[in-house]
């Protein structure tokens, strides 16, 4: 079940917040009666019309991208930058991306019209396992490792790794490679937390999303999900929440 404005936006008739002044002005229907609500929720099994015309409802599709550095995850940027749907363009569903990677970070994120699958992924009590690659300028040692995985408070916020560890060193270049694992996603926390430390970054790369990684994908690939790798990711998040 989704909300009625949500789904609205989702089929590409108005934006949210021109979805919610239709549903206040009574210009929805849901099997055939109008709805004001804003807080209505709505099945794959409803019938909802906006100004007497039913909107469109598309079979769920999932798909994988390898996003280039310097690509918004988003539908559309007001700057005119690229954007994740970009990479998709055969695509003809209306699709969205499963949770951000910042504009100067790369790797897998995945992309769906589906909404319950989406908000049970980002849901950080399902702990889906997101591992970042980050190349940090400095080389944190174990005891600052160790704080990540405690966690501490940036900015009012809470910030916190599932695991953290030094995949290699440049002494010379003064340069670590460092492996992180996040169930949350909260915005650029990655970036935030090696900041607190002191070691701000050249590269962050997210390479693997729950069962999933960029194996044989180069910047700016995309592809669909197979069956079985939407059933682990929903079993993924169901066996973890809490």
């Amino acid at each position: 079940m989704e909300r009625l404005q949500k789904v609205i936006a989702h089929a590409g008739v108005a934006s949210r917040r021109k979805a919610e002044k239709l549903i206040t002005d009574g210009k929805v229907t849901v099997n055939g009666k109008v709805v004001t609500e804003l807080g209505t929720k709505v099945g794959k099994n409803d019938d909802v019309e906006v100004e007497g015309v039913p909107i469109d409802k598309e079979e769920p599709v999932y798909y994988l991208l390898y996003k280039p550095r310097g690509v918004i995850s988003s539908v559309s940027d007001d700057k005119g930058r690229k954007v994740v749907t970009d990479y998709l363009p055969e695509v003809k569903e209306r699709i969205f991306p499963i949770g951000r990677l910042d504009y100067d970070t790369s790797g897998l994120i995945l992309l769906t019209n589906d909404g319950e699958f989406a908000n049970m992924l980002m849901h950080p009590s399902h702990e889906v396992d997101k591992v970042y690659i980050a190349k940090t300028k400095g080389i944190p040692s174990p005891e600052q490792l160790k704080q990540l995985k405690k966690g501490f408070t940036v900015e009012g916020e809470y910030l916190k790794a599932v695991h953290a560890k030094i995949n290699s060193t440049d002494t010379r270049k003064n340069t670590a490679i460092v492996q992180i694992v996040l169930h949350e996603g909260k915005n650029r926390q990655v970036r935030r937390m090696f900041d607190a430390l002191g070691f701000p970054l050249d590269k962050l790369k997210r390479e693997r999303y729950g069962s999933l990684d960029l194996h044989g994908l180069n910047a700016g690939d995309y592809r669909p999900l197979k069956p079985f790798e939407v059933k682990q990711l929903r079993q993924l998040a169901g066996k973890n929440v809490k």
